[in-house]
């Protein structure tokens, strides 16, 4: 047993690549101390620090995600103190996500862990023989154009 994924497991492959980059970088906000921080906030912080509160459909969008994955990075920021849900007051019915003092006084340090990731990104892709980013990037545009259950029924119609 080698302790790799099966490469042909591309999602198995997919998750352990993210497990491996966002293990490291969770650990080095807890050498920070800041525990409660997770690599998957960052997106929302960007988008909340650039746009102000949002509602989740709107944060969903800026950060590129699902409407549910939002609202579930959301949740979390709030159980960790880091985000407030306060209501629209252009439209009752909804509720705006809103970064909290608490999230602000840790920015410093959250912007500098950015930065580093940016270095290590660059220097793990010099390693690479593409960016990672560039063949993330090209999947999703390619599954977009055809969406891989498309993909899957054509091989599926090739073979039967």
């Amino acid at each position: 047993m080698t302790g790799r994924p099966d490469p042909c497991a591309v999602g198995t492959l997919l998750r352990h690549v993210l497990e491996l980059l966002d293990g490291d970088v969770a650990r080095v906000y807890e050498e920070q101390g800041v525990p409660e921080y997770r690599p998957r906030f960052s997106p929302a912080v960007r988008a909340l620090l650039a746009e102000g509160p949002l509602p989740v459909r709107d944060l969903a969008q800026a950060m590129g995600v699902t409407h549910s994955a939002a609202s579930q990075t959301a949740a979390q920021m709030a159980r960790a103190g880091l985000v407030t849900h306060t209501p629209d007051p252009s439209d009752a019915r909804r509720r705006l996500v809103g970064l909290t003092a608490k999230a602000r006084a840790l920015l410093p340090r959250i912007e500098a862990e950015w930065e580093a990731t940016r270095a290590a990104m660059a220097e793990l892709d010099a390693e690479l023989s593409v960016p990672l980013a560039q063949v993330l990037t090209e999947a999703v545009e390619a599954v977009a154009r055809r969406p891989f259950r498309e993909r899957i029924a054509s091989a599926q119609d090739r073979r039967g």
